[in-house]
Formats: structure tokens, C-alpha cells, sequence
């Protein structure tokens, strides 16, 4: 069943009644090399364990079916749940979860499916053509509960894509730059025009693939001090380093220079030049300084 074909898309909807849901940022794929990218560039093996954010109608859940132990599609219009068991009946390796993805506990999920088939699992890779309206948050969120997956790649809205992946001393390397990269690496999948969806959004998107860091990219004594000195730094970006740290932990002005000064950075720098390492280094610093 070919479940990226527009006459397809077509035909479910006729037969069920149903239309995509603009607030949920439904748009499903029609190209087939997208899905083929996907798929590849996630690097599924038959002993991993798949979760799908959003399947749609199951385009991708299907091609990542082929490859995978097995696939939980976290859905969370219940309209397209018994659509997706329609469109899925004939894999025996899908579960369809109908559920909010930020109310999802991935833990839980991941204890439950240990093992699959007797089989110890693998390894966890997520998937997603993520909507545009809630990206950064679904994100940001199986980051921080530090989900145990090897990857994600998930199409996403270009821009926010660009942002994830600036390099410092350019326009759009900002705290969600910093965040996922402390994370994660990143890597370009691929480019997906608009015409590829339908309906057609009003953006074209890309497809990123983010993969967990082991370790650490660098000594940090201090996550949250890391978070909070990066938020503060781009809280007002057009303010040196000097003016956007002030006032961090109750520290004076002089107290922030003198900072900056021993991390062996101008204070009169901006944060969307500083590299990661440079930030851990001051969040070190502050730490010390507020213990």
C-alpha cells in the first residue's frame, strides 16, 4: 500500500471522513525519496526499537517497519488511530499508541520493550516529521528527560533546522544552537520542499538526524549553571557578555567582569560568538563562584 501517494491520501480521507488537522500540524509526506532518507540515514537495524512521533497515516511507520524489531507510533489524534490500524494491518511488529508526545514517559516505554521477541533490544531510534507549531519543545524534551536513544531524525521546519545547526559567529546560532549541540551531533539528512506534503505548508522543511552523545563534549561541573549562563548570554543577544550576565546569581557587574576575565574571555564579546567549550568554562566558574 503505498501510503505516500496522493491518491491514496485522497481515498483514506474520503473513506474515513476525515481531513488533516491545521492546529495539530498535520501534513503527510508524498515522496517517497524523503521517506527512503529517512529510513537509511537513521541506520534501523533488525534489533532496535523504533518510536514514531506523529505517523500520520503510516508512510513512515511502514518503511520503518520493514527495517526494525519493532515500531511504537505515538499518535495523538485518536481520529487517525483506527486509520493507522487499517493502513498497518499487515505488520505484526507496529504498536499504536494514541497519546500526547509531551506527556509521553519514553522511560516507561523503553522498560516495557527491553526485550522483543526474547531478543534483548539493540538500540532505540526515533523518528518524526515533527509539527512545525510544537518542534522545539518535543525536542528539548526527550533531551532533558535523557531519553535512551542512540538517534533522532526527524523532519522539522528549515528554519528551525538552521537554528540547530549554527555554528558560532552566524545570525541564526542562538541558545537552541547550544542546547541541542551539547547534546547531540548533528547531521543533515536532507532538504524537503514544500511540495512535498500534503496539505502543502507554507514552508519547506528539513531532515536532521541527532545523535546522542555518550559523553559529555566537555567537563561541566554544573548543567544547570551551563543553562542558565547560555540563556542569560542570549536573553538580550545585542548586549556584550559583560551586560547580559550581570545580575546572574545576584553577582555585581564587577563580579561578572572579573568572571569573563579569568575564562580567558572579552567580557565585551557577544554570547552568538562563543563556542560550547567557552560557556562550559564560564558556567564553571559561576559555579564555583555561587557555592
Amino acid at each position: 500500500m503505498k501510503l505516500y501517494s496522493p491518491a491514496m491520501i485522497n481515498e483514506i480521507k474520503k473513506k474515513h471522513g476525515i481531513r488533516p488537522v491545521k492546529s495539530l500540524g498535520q501534513n503527510f509526506i508524498i515522496d517517497k525519496n524523503i521517506i527512503d532518507k529517512i529510513i537509511e540515514k537513521s541506520n534501523i537495524s533488525k534489533g532496535d526499537l523504533v518510536i514514531e512521533i506523529g505517523p500520520g497515516i503510516g508512510a513512515l511507520t511502514a518503511a520503518a517497519a520493514e527495517k526494525a524489531a519493532k515500531v511504537i507510533a505515538i499518535e495523538i489524534d485518536k481520529n487517525l488511530i483506527p486509520i493507522l490500524e487499517e493502513t498497518l494491518s499487515e505488520y505484526n511488529n507496529i504498536e499504536i499508541i494514541n497519546n500526547n508526545i509531551m506527556k509521553t514517559n519514553f522511560g516507561r516505554i523503553l522498560e516495557q520493550n527491553k526485550e522483543i521477541n526474547g531478543q534483548r533490544m539493540d538500540g532505540v531510534k526515533i523518528l518524526g516529521n515533527l509539527p512545525y507549531y510544537i518542534t522545539t519543545p518535543i525536542i528539548m524534551k526527550i533531551l532533558e528527560d535523557k531519553v535512551a536513544a542512540d538517534s533522532i531524525t526527524v523532519m522539522l521546519q528549515k528554519e528551525v533546522a538552521d537554528r540547530i545547526k549554527a555554528e558560532p559567529g552566524s545570525k541564526t546560532y542562538g541558545a537552541l544552537s547550544v542546547a541541542v549541540q551539547y547534546y547531540c551531533t548533528v547531521t543533515h539528512v536532507a532538504n524537503a520542499t514544500k511540495e512535498v506534503f500534503v496539505p502543502r505548508p507554507k514552508v519547506d522543511s528539513t531532515v536532521i538526524r541527532l545523535d546522542l552523545r555518550k559523553e559529555k563534549p566537555f567537563p561541566l561541573d554544573d548543567e544547570d549553571a551551563f543553562f542558565a549562563v547560555v540563556k542569560a548570554g542570549f536573553g538580550q543577544r545585542r548586549k556584550t557578555l559583560l551586560n547580559s550576565l550581570t545580575g546572574i546569581y545576584g553577582l555585581t557587574k564587577d563580579e561578572i567582569a572579573s568572571i569573563i576575565e579569568n575564562a580567558g574571555i572579552d567580557p565585551a564579546r557577544r554570547a552568538e560568538t562563543l563556542q560550547l567549550q567557552e560557556f562550559a568554562t564560564l558556567a564553571n566558574i559561576f559555579r564555583t563562584k555561587n557555592n
